[in-house]
């Protein structure tokens, strides 16, 4: 272990390297267990779940004309809405 931490250039203490001992083992350990059942006959997956598109279809459905889209803006001028200036703009 204080070999790795000499290649990371990082000093470790004699409690962190006696900590960090158990947690590389715990580590291997873990790695072995998952090497166990990677065959060639288990599929890689990039996700547990399969994922399907939550979308709806992309499909024309009635709109507001110009006029009731804009019949009760506050401001409208030449068929949009006209607001206040935000970006330091003078009216």
């Amino acid at each position: 272990m204080r070999h790795l931490g000499v290649l990371a250039r990082i000093q470790l203490s004699d409690e962190e390297v006696q900590r960090l001992t158990g947690q590389l083992d715990a580590i291997v350990d873990n790695i072995a267990k998952v090497s166990e059942v990677a065959t060639p006959d288990v599929a890689a997956t990039s996700h547990p779940i399969p994922l399907q598109n939550v979308f709806r279809p992309d499909a024309v459905g009635d709109t507001l004309t110009r006029e009731q889209a804009l019949q009760n803006a506050p401001d409208q001028a030449d068929g949009r809405f006209r607001v206040t200036a935000i970006l330091g703009e003078e009216q």
